[in-house]
């Protein structure tokens, strides 16, 4: 955010932060709890743990790119109204947790206690900084499960009256999750050794690529305004030569123009959108997480072995 837009809004929050007080409105009134996470994965998640005992929304709606969002004073309004803000963290959502100092209202951070990866700008190589987290750990089902148990506790605190329930969701949840995570290991086990690739436009699979035993690489490690360097779009060249790689994919939230010069370039396929940062609307391909996780699999699977090449040609 532009310092001078951000002053503006710091103004626009404490003149807020002094009215909503003095009102007496700054959590959301007695009954069923309202919880409000910073992006449409987090509050699917959020659902399956709260059951019918608390409405969980998302600040962001379906489609936007989370990295460079800048939140409004309505958002700000939001956050005042809620009994819990759920936060991704990993310097993911830092846009909208610095202004939640002064607001006095519980928030969480989900993916405290994952098991965090490092971001590198090339790919393969070691993370150049252990404060600059990969903060996609969501993609891998087996982080999922820690997100679900946080979001529980969250919410056991603020509704101690159905702390039981809000943990026995999580659980199933995360048996969800665990079967999910089985049938992806196995859909990538069955490819050959050189399909075991997985080349896209931001470096967002790193999770899902330790789970399931996919070879990563990516034109860019996070999601900016900045268009490809040649040095990023001559590696990722380079790698599907050598690979052999046989299809490349990019996300739904940016540019596939990079992506799609890369397989002009390369004669590999293009294999599809694959979903990361956000759920689509419900009649879309990905109104749920568990469909975001089905869905990329599914792709990057039939992409790598011609299947989506199979029936486009049927």
């Amino acid at each position: 955010m532009p310092p001078a837009r951000r002053g503006a809004f710091v103004l626009v929050v404490v003149m807020l932060t002094a009215l909503l007080g003095a009102c007496g409105t700054t959590q959301a009134d007695a009954g069923e709890p309202k919880v409000l996470t910073t992006f449409t994965v987090l509050a699917d998640i959020g659902r399956n743990v709260a059951g019918p005992h608390a409405e969980v929304v998302s600040l962001t709606k379906f489609g936007a790119e989370i990295h460079g969002y800048e939140p409004t004073p309505g958002d700000l309004h939001k956050a005042m109204d809620a009994s819990l803000v759920v936060v991704n963290g990993l310097h993911l959502d830092d846009w909208f947790e610095r202004f939640l100092d002064d607001i006095d209202v519980p928030r969480i951070v989900a993916s405290d206690g994952v098991d965090a990866m490092g971001i590198s700008d090339i790919p393969g190589a070691a993370a150049d900084d252990a404060d600059t987290p990969n903060p996609h750990a969501w993609m891998s089902p087996t982080e999922a499960k820690v997100y679900a148990d946080n979001i529980a506790d969250g919410l056991a605190a603020v509704d101690p009256d159905h702390a039981a329930d809000y943990r026995r969701n999580a659980a199933a949840y995360g048996e969800q999750l665990d079967a999910e995570r089985q049938r992806l290991v196995a859909a990538v086990a069955a490819l050959p050794a050189n399909e075991r690739a997985l080349v896209s436009c931001e470096g967002a699979f790193s999770y899902l690529a330790r789970d399931t035993g996919l070879t990563e690489h990516y034109i860019w490690p996070v999601n900016s305004e900045q268009e490809a360097t040649p040095q990023q779009m001559r590696r990722t060249v380079d790698f599907v030569r050598t690979r052999n790689v046989p299809a490349v994919f990019c996300e739904s939230t940016v540019n596939d123009d990079p992506m799609l010069q890369i397989q002009r370039e390369t004669g590999a396929r293009y294999g599809g959108v694959l979903y990361v940062d956000s759920l689509s609307e419900s009649d879309g391909p990905v109104p749920t997480y568990l469909d975001l996780l089905r869905h990329d699999i599914s792709t990057i699977v039939d992409g790598l072995t011609g299947k989506d090449a199979d029936r486009a040609d049927s």
